[in-house]
């Protein structure tokens, strides 16, 4: 393993001249011009240098999402990373790609273009240290991960299906680089309050208003909350009426759901999908999911861990930590249906933030460490 940390420790340079180049291509997720541009380049740079294949999954709405392979056998290993971001056209120009301090900033560098420089050098140093896997390394990078993976989510849990291990690179937790071993399940509700509108002046008794039945709602659900389960229910969005003068005829919510278990999701779930109003003459439409389901610490993701940390602890000289986060990933959708791994990717700070940033040389150990995964559980 030694051989793998020297080669991509002098690599470091050439990392951020890719990452520079990513930062450089900007990919927000609803630009789709814009993210077929960056998943052209990344598979015409993941020929270059790993000399795999690829072949681009169709989408309906955003761009085309890319399934990399590399190497070969029956069985198979998975990475995950994607390319699309939160930030609009145009950012570049008021926060523009540079170094300071040993950290790299720009729009991306974080979340997650330093993710995919690591996995991609991670291959070529198999690659050109002749490292030979017993089982072919896929590597998909799609488009719209920020925004719930509505079309990639299928072909990325097809091929967890099929993959003995799922490495997920999401940017690590923390200032220490720690992984993510648990995530919470992520859904989002949207309730619109059909009521009965009137002059509230003349004829106030012949009006429902909405706005009162969305009152009594908002209620019912702020109490769902239970932190104790790791349970939170937020209402963020609220409008509705026309004139104060009117008995409101319809107002709208949309609803934060975060849940720890796959238990507390199906109950929690229930007691929103199944809400009814208060009133006989308003009608309540609901819409939405909880569309990624929690990522819950198995006995095999914990071995992972521990894996990880051997190797990290014994061939890159720091103690890797795990934590938990309320944040959703695809890591969520990959966990329940094989070992998964989240934040094996850059280590730095600021995620969808002005001060998004990644340390510089923390980029070839964690490079390394995903290169020394695939070599442990691609050669057994």
């Amino acid at each position: 393993m030694d051989d793998i940390v020297r080669y991509l420790q002098d690599k470091e340079g050439e990392m951020v001249s890719l990452l520079r180049d990513l930062v450089l291509i900007e990919s927000p997720s609803s630009e789709p011009h814009l993210t077929e541009k960056m998943g052209d380049y990344l598979s015409e740079k993941f020929i270059e240098m790993t000399g795999g294949t690829y072949t681009k999954l169709p989408s309906d709405e955003y761009s085309s999402h890319i399934r990399a392979e590399w190497g070969e056998g029956e069985r198979q290993l998975l990475i995950v990373t994607h390319f699309d971001t939160v930030w609009p056209e145009g950012t570049l120009e008021d926060m523009p790609f540079e170094i300071k301090d040993g950290k790299a900033y720009g729009p991306g560098t974080f979340d997650m273009k330093g993710g995919i420089v690591q996995a991609l050098y991670a291959i070529q140093s198999l690659k050109d240290l002749n490292k030979h896997l017993n089982k072919k390394v896929v590597f998909m990078m799609t488009s719209d991960e920020e925004l719930g993976s509505p079309t990639s989510k299928d072909y990325i849990m097809a091929e967890a299906e099929k993959s003995d291990a799922v490495f997920v690179l999401e940017p690590s937790q923390g200032s220490q680089g720690a992984l993510k071993t648990a995530r919470k399940g992520v859904g989002t509700y949207d309730i619109t309050i059909h009521g009965v509108s009137s002059h509230a002046g003349i004829e106030p008794e012949k009006g429902a208003s909405a706005i009162e039945e969305l009152a009594e709602q908002i209620t019912y659900l702020s109490n769902l909350t239970d932190l104790d389960k790791g349970t939170s229910v937020n209402v963020g969005i609220i409008d509705g009426g026309s004139s104060k003068n009117v008995i409101a005829e319809e107002a709208h919510a949309v609803v934060d759901v975060r849940v720890q278990t796959q238990e507390e999701m199906d109950r929690v779930a229930l007691l929103i999908e199944q809400i009814k109003s208060h009133d006989e003459d308003i009608q309540i439409d609901i819409e939405g999911e909880i569309y990624r389901p929690p990522l819950e610490r198995t006995d095999e993701i914990e071995a992972l861990f521990d894996r990880a940390s051997d190797l990290a602890r014994d061939y890159l000289g720091f103690e890797l930590e795990e934590e938990s986060t309320g944040g959703g990933s695809d890591a969520n959708f990959t966990a329940s249906l094989s070992p998964t791994l989240d934040g094996l990717g850059a280590v730095g700070d600021g995620a969808h933030a002005q001060h998004e940033h990644l340390i510089i040389k923390d980029m070839p150990r964690r490079s390394a460490l995903l290169a020394m995964l695939l070599c442990e559980y691609g050669s057994n």
